[in-house]
């Protein structure tokens, strides 16, 4: 699975460098020649609906999503495991929400044959139809985990459960932020 993480970060980093290109492209053109290419700010709009669901997935995978444990450290280890399912089945819930509302949103478009109110016009449909497949991908990859968690949580593999789904403790931060900063050096 971070494999695939890697490839959705991927993905992200080269949606935005490009956005980040055209968006330069369009800047010099309305300083300099007092010209638009018109429609930049709706490709941002289609780069972020479809970025955002391609992070979800990196930071569910990577278990980089935010995670309050003050208190977790401090749980029986039991009661740490019955946390961590709880957490990644209620994540793949939200998921499976989002992935239903981004399915009846396009379902309404391709209904009303929607176009954007832009000057390119775009039928919505089309980013639309990206959206909702990074948004599948989201669900599938917090849908799978859940399970896993699950399964770990009922054959009572604590130890497991707990080693895969915990946050990490400030330790563990500090030390990959070091490790981080040392590849950097």
């Amino acid at each position: 699975m971070h494999t695939f993480s890697r490839l959705a970060a991927i993905l992200f980093g080269l949606m935005m460098t490009v956005l980040c290109i055209v968006i330069a492209i369009e800047t010099i053109l309305r300083k300099v020649f007092s010209h638009s290419l018109a429609g930049i700010d709706e490709l941002s709009g289609y780069a972020i609906a479809i970025g955002a669901p391609l992070c979800f997935t990196v930071a569910v995978i990577e278990q980089a999503h935010i995670r309050i444990n003050l208190l977790h450290r401090k749980m029986p280890v039991r009661l740490q495991a019955l946390t961590n399912a709880i957490a990644a089945v209620t994540l793949a819930l939200l998921s499976l929400f989002l992935l239903t509302f981004t399915i009846r949103t396009f379902r309404e478009t391709q209904l009303f044959s929607s176009v954007a109110q832009t000057p390119w016009a775009t039928p919505l449909v089309y980013p639309q139809a990206l959206w909702l497949l990074a948004m599948a991908v989201f669900s599938l990859a917090a849908v799978l985990l859940g399970i896993k968690a699950l399964l770990l949580l009922f054959n009572r593999n604590s130890e497991k459960l707990n080693r895969e789904f915990s946050p990490d403790s400030i330790e563990e931060e500090l030390a990959a932020e070091l490790s981080d900063l040392e590849d950097r050096a």
